[in-house]
């Protein structure tokens, strides 16, 4: 099966069944691309019983290729990348995407989450 970001975007359904799955997204940060902010990517995972096998990221400005694996890692260019392990959340720097629908129940649910992580007590 296959299932595209852009066609989902556009309105038409998609379910995720048991099936060998491809989720693309050929423009992975399609707003910042249309502005010509940099920080755009091509995004494929693959998915077997709904659970991810594997999953690529190609950050085209940067000439990045991310990739990860199910019980395997992940790499940046063929390096292993781990993470910080920084358990203090007061050190951690938070980031987040606020979306694109503007209907007023979505805004609703966005703010009242954005207030739940602004309530913590984070480095930035």
């Amino acid at each position: 099966s296959f299932i595209g970001e852009e066609s989902v975007a556009a309105g038409q359904g998609s379910i995720l069944t048991d099936n060998p799955t491809w989720i693309i997204d050929p423009i992975d940060g399609t707003t910042n691309f249309v502005h010509r902010f940099p920080f755009v990517a091509v995004s494929i995972g693959f998915v077997v019983n709904k659970k991810i096998e594997f999953g690529i990221v190609y950050s085209c400005v940067e000439d990045k290729m991310y990739t990860a694996r199910k019980g395997k890692g992940a790499f940046c260019n063929g390096q292993k990348l781990q993470v910080s392990g920084q358990e203090d959340i007061t050190k951690s720097l938070l980031v987040t995407e606020l979306g694109s629908s503007r209907d007023p129940e979505v805004i609703k649910i966005i703010l009242s989450n954005m207030e739940r992580l602004l309530s913590i007590p984070i480095h930035g």
